[in-house]
């Protein structure tokens, strides 16, 4: 057999996590991302279930290894670890299209193995690690309105459905079948349109209440691992570019904000133990004359020595009035599991003394005339922390977050989608206040309103309006998802016994 037989099948993988990073910034083109599920798909059809992993996880790994670079911040190891080892999800997604392409209907087939996929690597292990869900390579394009349908799930589900009717596409081609070519193509281009049929919220529409919102991007003295070296001189800029913001006002130039966002970690002293911080909080909010939702580090109470990550209203004149705990800590950024063991092999891991524990409760909360759904970083790419802030009562989301850490890198612009893509999906405006950027103003169908630029201090006012309906993916919950699941595995145990019997057929006919 020519060498290029043998190697046809992994050099497609190769290809084709490469194709689907570029859907992600910073190349960002979404297109590539039904390009890249259908390179995999044809890298895995009919294969072998072992041949159809290994090909799952040369592509994850080419995949994330891209994706993930910025994780070189923190260390090559770290980067290349989580990278390999996330790609054993990938390795799933191989097993599980080698296993449904076996089966007639494998176009619909192998979509809801990357929804199965996604669904277990969303929750597990640590809580799982969205990054790079296929949705999120989706912030504008025409299939991001399905989101306010089915959810990120439900795009997913879409943008490989599209992806495998394009390998449909190629392997009739290749077979002589060109009508069967040209039908999978149209219901290619038929899926990948649907999307523009679903309403979205409009500038107007409904005439809903709004508040003039402001946020604040004070900056860090200096990016990466160290941007919290100094820590009071993060919290000063804050507090400077808010009073200049109320000189703004004073002057007529920008309208007089009723609320305040300011990002996470832009107080990492603790306002209850430092009367310092707790005074020059308090003047910014006094100089604006509205309250500040102040990122902040804080004692978490009856915890020993543990921290919360939390979301702070500050009242002018007044102080602290209602919180919110981060409810999903990053591990080994914000604890370390394992930390007895892992705490003396690894010297990085001495830059967490005290682990965060997560809250319980969802970040609703009352900000002036605007009760806001707060979610802090990461937490922006986990569907059940930002779906509950909505169904609790958030009328309008906010992100407080801190990219410091990997200034420079594509993280923040990989944020900023994940936000565009959750406008849509609730049906809210979305606020990210970044301590060094990307902050952004995204109105209710994802489009960028305004924008601050990395390392940039500087401050956003926006009327934003403030929405009470909830979006059919808001309704539905989980359930688009879950029936995704549950149709990959059992795809994969009928794909699995079809297989079996086909081999076994070949080999009888073989050996008669």
């Amino acid at each position: 057999m020519a060498w290029w037989i043998l190697l046809r099948r992994p050099m497609a993988a190769l290809v084709s996590g490469a194709v689907l990073a570029a859907a992600f910034p910073p190349v960002g083109s979404s297109v590539l991302a039904p390009l890249g599920v259908a390179l995999l798909t044809l890298a895995c059809w009919r294969a072998r279930p072992w041949v159809g992993a290994g090909c799952g996880f040369l592509a994850g790994s080419v995949f994330y290894l891209i994706l993930l670079s910025w994780l070189q911040v923190i260390g090559t190891d770290a980067w290349i670890l989580l990278s390999l080892g996330w790609s054993l999800w990938s390795a799933l997604v191989g097993l599980g299209t080698a296993l449904t392409t076996q089966l007639r209907w494998w176009p619909i087939a192998v979509p809801t193995v990357w929804a199965l996929s996604e669904a277990l690597r969303d929750r597990m292990p640590w809580g799982g690690f969205p990054w790079g869900r296929l949705a999120f390579s989706q912030p504008d394009s025409p299939l991001t309105p399905l989101a306010a349908l089915l959810g990120a799930p439900g795009v997913t589900f879409a943008v490989a459905l599209v992806g495998t009717l394009l390998a449909a596409v190629a392997l009739a081609a290749r077979a002589g079948r060109i009508r069967a070519a040209g039908l999978a193509l149209l219901a290619a281009v038929a899926v990948a349109c649907a999307g523009l049929l679903v309403p979205l919220p409009v500038a107007g529409e409904g005439a809903p209440p709004s508040a003039t919102i402001a946020v604040v991007q004070g900056n860090v003295p200096q990016v990466g691992l160290d941007f919290n070296a100094r820590r009071r001189a993060v919290l000063e800029n804050h507090v400077t570019e808010t009073i200049l913001l109320s000189q703004r006002v004073a002057r007529g130039e920008v309208p007089a904000p009723e609320a305040v966002i300011w990002p996470e970690n832009s107080s990492d002293v603790s306002p209850f133990l430092d009367p310092l911080a707790a005074q020059r909080i308090d003047a910014a909010a006094t100089a604006i004359n509205a309250p500040i939702l102040v990122g902040a580090v804080v004692d978490a109470p009856g915890a020993g020595d543990q921290l919360w990550n939390v979301g702070l209203v500050w009242q002018p004149g007044s102080g602290p009035s209602d919180s919110y705990a981060k409810q999903h800590p990053v591990p080994f950024g914000e604890y370390l599991p394992g930390r007895s063991l892992l705490g003396g092999l690894v010297d990085r891991f001495q830059r967490i003394p005290r682990d965060f524990v997560g809250g319980n409760e969802p970040g609703v909360l009352q900000v002036g005339p605007a009760r806001v759904g707060d979610v802090i970083c990461f937490e922006i790419a986990y569907d059940d922390i930002v779906r509950n802030v909505v169904r609790s009562g958030g009328r309008v989301l906010v992100v407080q977050t801190n990219n410091a850490t990997y200034g420079g890198t594509s993280q923040p612009a990989q944020q900023v989608a994940m936000s565009r893509l959750r406008a849509v999906e609730h049906g809210r405006g979305v606020l990210v206040a970044a301590t060094s950027g990307i902050s952004v103003v995204l109105a209710a169908d994802g489009t960028v309103v305004d924008q601050l630029p990395e390392s940039r201090p500087g401050t956003m006012v926006a009327q934003v309006p403030l929405r009470d309906t909830l979006s059919v993916a808001d309704r539905l919950g989980v359930w688009p998802e879950a029936v995704l699941a549950a149709v990959g595995v059992i795809g994969c145990v009928v794909g699995g016994v079809v297989g079996w019997r086909r081999r076994g057929g070949q080999r009888i006919g073989s050996s008669s």
